[in-house]
C-alpha cells in the first residue's frame, strides 16, 4: 500500500514538474507582455519587421534582375529621392497659367498640403457618409412607412460602382473639394446604410423583451439598447469603409475635380513616372496604415467593456 501511494505521488509530482516547466515560458512571455510600454514597442517591432520583408523581397527581385527598375523601382529608389519626388506633388501651382514646377511652397511643403487636401475629403465624406447611413438605418427599423419607401431604392442604388456618379459629382458641384467629398459619400453611404439594418436585425431579442418588461417605450429601445448594442459592430464597417473612402476620393481627384494624391498619380502615368507612382502609393499607405491605427485605438476606448477575442484565439 506504501509503495502504490509513493508511485502514485512520485507520478503526480512528475506531472506537475513537467507542467510547471511548461508554463514558465508562458507565464515568461506575458510578464513581459505587461512590462509597460513593452506591448506597443512589440507590435511596432513586428509591423516594421513586415514592412522590412516586403520591401526585402521586393529589392530582392531586383538584384536578381527579375525586376525592371524602370517599370518596378525599387524601394530604395523611389523613397531615396524625397526632393525630387515631392515637387511633382505641387499641383496646385501647376495648374496656375505662367507658373513653373520650381515656383510655390518647397517639395516637403507640397507633400503636406497635398495629403492634408487628400486626408480632409476623406475624414469629411466618412463623418458625413457615417451620420446619414446610421440615421437613415434607424429610421427603416424605426418608422415601417420609411422601411417601404427607402429600402428599395437604398438596395437598387447599392450595387452601382462610384466611378457611375463621378460625371453627376462634377454636374452637382463643379471643380473642387465638394465632388471629391460626394463621391466618398455615395460609395460608403448605401452599404453602411444595409450594415446598419444588418446590425439592428441581429440585435439579441432577449435584450428587446427585458426592456419591454421593464416598461421601456419603442424610442427608450432604440435609443439605450438598439444602438448601444450596434455600435461594435458599427465601427468595425466603419473601420472597413475606412480603406474604401481612401480608394475613392483617388479616383475622384484623378479625373481632376480637384489638386491631391490622385491627381499625382494621374500625372505619374501621363509622364510615364513609375517612381512617383510608388511613392505615392507608400504615402497613401502610411496614411491608411495611421488612420486604422487611430480608429482601432478609439474603437478599444469607446469599447471598453467588450473582450479581446484575438488573444482569446490566441489561445486555441
Amino acid at each position: 500500500m506504501a509503495v502504490v501511494d509513493r508511485d502514485a505521488s512520485q507520478s503526480h509530482a512528475g506531472r506537475g514538474g513537467v507542467a510547471a516547466r511548461a508554463s514558465r515560458p508562458v507565464m515568461a512571455s506575458r510578464f513581459l507582455a505587461t512590462v509597460a510600454g513593452w506591448d506597443w514597442l512589440g507590435k511596432a517591432g513586428w509591423t516594421c519587421l513586415s514592412v522590412a520583408l516586403f520591401a526585402g523581397l521586393w529589392e530582392l527581385c531586383w538584384a536578381l534582375g527579375w525586376a525592371d527598375p524602370q517599370l518596378l523601382p525599387p524601394p530604395h529608389i523611389f523613397l531615396s529621392n524625397f526632393g525630387e519626388q515631392g515637387k511633382f506633388f505641387n499641383t496646385a501651382t501647376r495648374w496656375q497659367v505662367g507658373q513653373s514646377m520650381g515656383e510655390g511652397p518647397s517639395a516637403f511643403e507640397s507633400v503636406m498640403i497635398t495629403v492634408a487636401a487628400t486626408t480632409m475629403r476623406v475624414f469629411v465624406g466618412l463623418v458625413i457618409a457615417c451620420v446619414l447611413a446610421i440615421g437613415v438605418g434607424v429610421a427603416v427599423r424605426y418608422w415601417h412607412v420609411i422601411d417601404k419607401l427607402v429600402l428599395p431604392t437604398v438596395t437598387l442604388l447599392s450595387p452601382v460602382s462610384p466611378i457611375a456618379w463621378l460625371p453627376v459629382a462634377i454636374f452637382l458641384f463643379g471643380i473642387g473639394n465638394a465632388p471629391a467629398i460626394f463621391m466618398v459619400v455615395v460609395a460608403l453611404f448605401f452599404h453602411m446604410v444595409l450594415a446598419t439594418i444588418a446590425q439592428i436585425d441581429g440585435v439579441s431579442p432577449n435584450l428587446i423583451n427585458v426592456a419591454r418588461t421593464m416598461g421601456a417605450s419603442k424610442r427608450q429601445i432604440y435609443g439605450r439598447v438598439i444602438v448601444p448594442a450596434i455600435l461594435p459592430g458599427m465601427l468595425q464597417v466603419l473601420r472597413m469603409n475606412l480603406f474604401g473612402a481612401w480608394m475613392v476620393v483617388l479616383v475622384a481627384e484623378s479625373t481632376g475635380v480637384g489638386y491631391g494624391m490622385g491627381q499625382v498619380i494621374m500625372l505619374a502615368r501621363n509622364t510615364f513616372n513609375p517612381s512617383l507612382v510608388f511613392f505615392t502609393i507608400a504615402v497613401v499607405g502610411v496614411l491608411g496604415f495611421g488612420f486604422d491605427w487611430l480608429l482601432r485605438i478609439a474603437q478599444r476606448r469607446i469599447l471598453y467593456w467588450l473582450p479581446d477575442t484575438q488573444e482569446k484565439l490566441r489561445g486555441l
